[in-house]
């Protein structure tokens, strides 16, 4: 990699910026041309002793679906343009210099745990007991992804927070897997969905993927820097990425 190449905190200051800018512009342009799609959100309640008749579905309420695209979008716009901000960026440039980045740990928690939901809520799961279980599963995932660049250094990982991240990670993709691909159940989930399921599964494995040759700290990835550069380029493409399929099969007016 060249010196011209190479990331430098000033250049990721204008690239966070740049992120900054294209993430709400995106969230803007899926509001404006978007239908009002919602799916709904639901629950069954006891109505008497456990073993009886199975209870009703009610339905709690709905969820604009426009509105979810919208909001890990500008979750990820904020963080971007709140790391830009000059006090702030001092903060930042000191953690990279001691190979850490914990907002872009605590962004994702919020902002990939609403696109697991919508994501399991398009493949047809609508409890919220589930969906409250997958959100939590996913943020604790992401959380350790945090504690991994707490108390582990690049070079030299035990892996120890990585690895049960990872185990905690894999479930609601399991989960949601069960209802799309529907074992012995005739079932025809449409071919969008496939598609949003195996395209965000695989970037998702592709941050993984990140963070095992960041911590590796070989070739490029030796410098934290180039492996911080590609964090913000995969969670660019996997938001956008989700944001137009979502709004191509079910959000176009």
């Amino acid at each position: 990699m060249t010196s011209a190449a190479r990331p430098t905190p000033d250049r990721l200051r204008l690239t966070n910026i740049a992120l900054a800018i294209l993430h709400a512009a995106q969230a803007v342009v899926v509001v404006a041309l978007a239908n009002d799609f919602a799916l709904p959100v639901t629950a069954t309640f006891m109505d008497g002793p456990p073993g009886g008749p199975p209870p009703a579905l009610s339905s709690l309420f709905e969820v604009r679906v426009a509105w979810g695209v919208a909001a890990f979008l500008l979750m990820s716009a904020a963080a971007h343009a709140t790391i830009a901000l000059p006090g702030v960026n001092g903060w930042y440039r000191r953690h990279l210099a001691q190979g850490r980045n914990y907002a872009r740990w605590i962004e994702y928690s919020f902002s990939s745990t609403v696109m697991i939901v919508l994501i399991a809520m398009i493949t047809g799961i609508t409890d919220v007991a589930a969906l409250v279980g997958l959100a939590g599963a996913n943020a604790a995932m992401i959380l350790f992804g945090l504690i991994q660049e707490r108390y582990e250094t690049p070079g030299a990982p035990s892996w120890l927070p990585f690895g049960l991240g990872s185990l905690i990670g894999v479930l609601p993709w399991v989960a949601i897997g069960v209802y799309l691909f529907a074992p012995g159940v005739d079932a025809s989930p449409p071919g969008f969905v496939y598609a949003i399921y195996v395209s965000l599964f695989a970037f998702f494995n592709v941050f993984a993927l990140n963070m095992v040759l960041q911590y590796r700290a070989r070739g490029r990835w030796a410098d934290y820097l180039f492996g911080e550069r590609v964090y913000m380029l995969l969670s660019l493409t996997a938001k956008s990425a989700l944001a137009w399929q979502v709004f191509a099969s079910t959000l176009a007016v």
